[in-house]
């Protein structure tokens, strides 16, 4: 009875599952989420009190910057008053050498190349009587890409910047030549004015990157480094065509140029290093830290300058520029009676200020010209910075002899300018000879 019991219930309660149909099995929905009015209100409170704080920031910031600019405008810098020196009237008074006329550097660090350059187009006239304009960019091409080659070699320990040294100018042609300006100008995209802004950012960033992922492959760094060259300064030519012949850049030192670079030398005068021996010029931007400077004596340094200039020839020299007395304005640079009296200018007076980083490498010129003007003697400087261009005579500046033997550092000139008995004295290698003093 029990059995049969049991029987019906199961069978009862199967034809009710029959009857009840299979069930559905779950399933998702989107649906609108509604916010929590109460952390909403909290949440605005927030936002408005943030965004309050914000706009008070912003304004006084606006404010901050607004005060900068005005005194950054109104900034006074020391400089000298020029209403009692008398200045040489115009280039032309001077006795100068051949050059082309002042080409402006813009926004690049390149002084060194541009005065340099123009150096070497002076030698050519004055050798062979050609007025060849070269290219000044090509050079600062491939001084990049030597500079980005010492960095790889020595794992980011080495200098990349814009700057560098007159001695660049030889090592540079030796190794790829040189253009004329026709063939490699150095902008792109239709520019004529030079602007290294961009191309130092995007270099010095892909540097960075380098050094901080080690990575030390420098075929494939060079290969960038050209890629964001190109992309600034265009290709530079591997041939051209010059006055209907074709030329490499290397053929074209040798046989239109006609320049030895063996020929040019650089002269300093320090004591930190001994006189009457070549030693490195120990500045920033001798980043290839070269010592072949002759270093002489503060008198011999500016009479190889004197000399030089009057007999014709011209000279790269370099040195400091951000001085009291340099004023692009009224067209000079000399030195005031409160830095220093002129006849306690002497080889200790130079060397303090370098020492002391109160004469320092800042700007690569070119002396094209001398003259003898109110007991002083002047000299013509052919500049391609903006501060000689501020004046009335439009990338011309004059140095006065005191400026130079003060505040300017080295010199590059052709050994056929200084008298052979200084440069027996370096073959000799006699003792180190300590300065007299003036």
């Amino acid at each position: 009875m029990k059995k049969l019991l049991v029987l019906t219930m199961a069978v009862v309660f199967g034809a009710l599952s029959v009857l009840a149909g299979t069930p559905e099995k779950d399933h998702a929905v989107y649906e609108i989420r509604k916010p929590d009015k109460v952390l909403k209100k909290l949440k605005d409170e927030s936002d408005n009190l943030l965004k309050s704080v914000q706009q008070k920031r912003e304004a006084f910031e606006k404010k901050l910057k607004a005060e900068k600019k005005k005194e950054k405008k109104e900034k006074k810098r020391f400089r000298m008053d020029f209403s009692n020196v008398k200045v040489p009237a115009s280039p032309d008074v001077f006795e100068s050498a051949f050059h082309f006329p002042p080409v402006a550097q813009y926004y690049t660090g390149t002084c060194w190349c541009f005065s340099t350059t123009s150096f070497m187009e002076s030698e050519i006239y004055r050798l062979h009587k050609r007025k060849v304009k070269l290219s000044e960019m090509y050079t600062v091409y491939w001084e990049y890409i030597e500079k980005v080659r010492r960095f790889v070699k020595r794992y980011g320990h080495s200098l990349v910047g814009e700057g560098s040294e007159s001695d660049a100018i030889p090592a540079i042609w030796r190794k790829y030549g040189i253009v004329p300006e026709s063939a490699y100008p150095g902008y792109v995209n239709g520019h004529k004015e030079f602007n290294h802004i961009l191309l130092m950012k995007e270099l010095t960033g892909y540097l960075n990157y380098v050094k901080k992922l080690d990575m030390w492959d420098e075929n494939e760094i060079l290969a960038h480094t050209r890629t964001i060259l190109n992309k600034y300064m265009g290709v530079p030519p591997t041939s051209f065509q010059y006055q209907g012949k074709t030329y490499t850049p290397k053929a074209f030192l040798k046989d239109v140029c006609g320049l030895n670079m063996d020929d040019y030398l650089e002269f300093t005068s320090f004591e930190y290093m001994p006189f009457w021996q070549k030693g490195e010029y120990t500045v920033p931007d001798n980043w290839r830290k070269t010592k072949d400077c002759y270093n002489v004596p503060l008198p011999v340094w500016y009479g190889i300058i004197k000399k030089a200039m009057k007999n014709g020839y011209t000279i790269a020299i370099g040195g400091d520029v951000s001085e009291p007395g340099y004023r692009g304005k009224y067209d000079a640079a000399v030195v005031p009676d409160f830095d220093i009296p002129e006849k306690y200018i002497n080889q200790d007076a130079r060397e303090m200020r370098f020492y002391n980083h109160t004469s320092t490498d800042d700007h690569g010129i070119h002396m094209v010209g001398w003259t003898h003007f109110d007991g002083h003697d002047w000299y013509l400087i052919k500049d391609s910075s903006r501060s000689a261009r501020k004046g009335k005579f439009n990338g011309y500046l004059f140095y006065r002899d005191d400026y130079v033997r003060l505040k300017m550092l080295d010199i590059m000139v052709n050994k056929s300018a200084v008298d052979p008995s200084i440069l027996k004295r370096f073959e000799k290698k006699d003792q180190p000879e300590k300065a007299k003093k003036k």
